[in-house]
């Protein structure tokens, strides 16, 4: 598709802006190439500097990213436009949204009455009962809890915390596979990723290591249910981990704990081992209510006060509409026995898959969380052969930078009963895959 566009400008900000023009409106999609530096300046007439300045400004921007000897290419999600997931195929079971069952979720209890309210809640944006039920929270799993705040949600909280605290070209360790809005938000903030690979017990020390001496200013990790591979730190983990991170005191250490409730696993968090710069981050989307736009977050001091001058300058604070309904859910009696049954429900549909895969000799990972990652050869062929047995999953390349090929499965909503059924159409369709290849 890019050789059909021709992009335009004279200046940096022109050809800048050409190209943001074309990403907006889908004449360069996901994944198409940009001319070479010089081969547009030559077209162009411009210096190859003036192209290589448009080319940075788009990076920084999040539009573009660099992979090496490939180029330079239109992001996954680039930071322009209103690009949204695709629509899940009629008549198909969707098993790749990454969501929690609703049947496993309480009903919302808002307030019944609002009060209006003379001039802001600036000046005290939380709500007591909230805070303390959050500092609770936090403090069941041995995470320090004498600075709480909140934010709207866990990926508006990692943006605030990473832009306040790192600049344009910086890098960030991230998990491979890792969540993909995750890595679609690290590049659109103008920041490099650096991989660190993950096993069944989260990041690896040898690989977060490697990224720490290649200059990384942040971590961003899931102590359990990590996404996409279900990992989650066993204390020896966490040990090794807080050991690779003695050497580096100034690193920012981001713990994405988004499915702290419903995970299945003990937490083991590195915010207890005596960090100098630390963040947990906690939902309540994937056990209260996917449009609980609401996340906690327990932090060191510097990150508290970096966190709270930017809400201060934007939002200001979180609703109190939305707090009031995040309070009154948690503390109803009826809520937390559900909670309850949907962890075990998701630990039993997850490991029921896994079986099932491992008596058709398919490797699936999955310790924690509500997903399974199986390694394949080639993901569009499990994809759409899945597809064709009326079920849909994620093909990995969203979840991937350095990592081989696989499939994301959401076993959320996967019912026991249904797991041998997929598990064959899996296999048939890695059968028919592998036929393929032999030609």
């Amino acid at each position: 598709m890019a050789a059909q566009y021709a992009i335009k400008g004279t200046t940096a900000k022109g050809i800048t802006s050409s190209v943001e023009q074309a990403v907006a409106e889908g004449a360069l999609g996901p994944g198409d190439a940009l001319p070479p530096v010089r081969r547009l300046a030559d077209d162009l007439g411009v210096s190859a500097g003036t192209v290589a300045t448009a080319y940075k400004e788009l990076r920084q921007r999040g539009i573009v990213v660099t992979r090496g000897r490939g180029g330079t290419v239109v992001a996954q999600a680039p930071a322009v436009g209103a690009r949204r997931p695709p629509r899940v195929p009629h008549g198909v079971c969707d098993l790749a949204g990454g969501h929690p069952d609703p049947a496993l979720m309480p009903v919302l209890l808002p307030p019944e009455r609002v009060a209006p309210v003379l001039g802001s809640h600036r000046a005290s944006p939380r709500r007591t009962r909230l805070e303390e039920l959050s500092r609770e929270w936090f403090a069941r799993d041995g995470v320090p809890d004498s600075r709480v705040t909140f934010a709207h949600g866990a990926l508006d909280c990692m943006a605030r915390l990473l832009s306040t605290e790192l600049k344009p070209g910086d890098a960030v360790a991230v998990e491979d596979p890792g969540f993909h809005h995750l890595l679609d938000l690290v590049p659109a903030l103008g920041l490099r990723m650096l991989p660190v690979a993950v096993d069944d017990e989260g990041i690896r020390p040898d690989a977060l290591t490697g990224a720490l001496r290649a200059g990384a200013r942040a971590v961003v990790c899931s102590p359990r249910g990590q996404n996409p591979m279900g990992g989650c730190f066993s204390e020896a983990r966490r040990d090794a981990l807080l050991d690779a991170l003695g050497g580096f005191p100034d690193i920012l250490v981001i713990e994405d704990d988004h499915n702290a409730e419903v995970a299945g696993a003990p937490s083991h968090s590195l915010a207890s081992g005596g960090l100098e710069r630390w963040a947990q981050v906690r939902t309540v989307s994937k056990h209260l209510s996917v449009d609980l736009r609401w996340a906690a977050l327990a932090c060191d001091a510097t990150t508290l006060a970096r966190h709270e001058g930017r809400m201060l300058l934007t939002s200001g604070w979180v609703s109190h509409l939305l707090q009031e309904t995040v309070e009154g859910t948690m503390r109803d009696p009826a809520a937390r026995t559900l909670i309850g049954r949907a962890e075990q429900a998701y630990t039993e549909r997850r490991e029921a898959l896994i079986a099932e895969l491992t008596r058709h000799g398919i490797a699936a990972r999955g310790a924690s969380g509500m997903n399974v990652w199986v390694p394949v050869r080639d993901e569009s062929a499990v994809v759409n052969g899945l597809r064709s047995h009326g079920w849909w999953v994620a093909a990995g390349s969203r979840f991937r930078i350095a990592t081989p090929t696989a499939v994301r499965v959401t076993t959320a909503t996967l019912e026991v009963r249904d797991a041998a059924r997929f598990a064959a159409d899996f296999a048939a369709v890695l059968d028919d895959s592998e036929a393929t290849y032999g030609g």
